[in-house]
């Protein structure tokens, strides 16, 4: 590659294509150090700081984006075990729910047990009390009906107030006979 050169240089400068003027060679050299310097100086330093900068920019906005994402994995991770918890919580306040559900419905149905056996007592107090009084007027009135017969029959015979004893006995006489067997 040097060799087209050194020929140049050997012909003796005649100005044809290959040859190398020296002055405009260190007139360049000298222009293009000037330019670079130039270039260093203003243009490369500010360049590269903005270049230093962007990439600054962009690292801490890499840095954040991660430190955001890994913030809300840890809410999320926050959420679903508060979604859990409140889950269990749910199934706990059900669980306790159905277990007083329960203890009120024994509880009504005992109480609902002992009125309807009060309710039967009762009324079988109360049967007790109608059939007594019943049989007391069905005695009454039998007793009045065989007064009456009887008297039509022995009136003249007994007095009104024997006949009445005679009833009156015979009427409680009646239940006896009955479980006897024989009324």
């Amino acid at each position: 590659m040097l060799t087209p050169f050194a020929l140049a240089l050997a012909e003796g400068g005649g100005g044809g294509l290959l040859s190398i003027d020296a002055t405009l060679l260190w007139a360049t050299l000298v222009v293009f150090a000037l330019f670079a310097w130039i270039l260093g100086k203003f243009a490369w330093g500010p360049l590269l700081k903005i270049v230093d900068e962007r990439e600054k920019t962009i690292r801490e906005q890499v840095d954040s984006a991660q430190m955001a994402a890994a913030e809300a994995r840890d809410l999320l991770a926050q959420h679903q075990e508060m979604l859990r918890g409140a889950g269990r919580e749910r199934e706990e306040i059900l669980a306790k729910a159905v277990k007083e559900a329960d203890a009120v419905r024994t509880d009504l149905v005992g109480k609902a047990r002992v009125e309807a056996e009060q309710a039967v007592v009762r009324a079988r107090e109360q049967i007790g009390r109608e059939k007594d009084q019943a049989i007391a007027e069905l005695r009454a009135q039998v007793a009045d009906i065989a007064v009456e017969a009887a008297s039509r029959i022995v009136k003249s015979s007994l007095t009104e107030e024997a006949q009445r004893k005679l009833v009156d006995d015979f009427v409680k006489e009646l239940p006896r006979a009955q479980k006897e067997g024989r009324a």
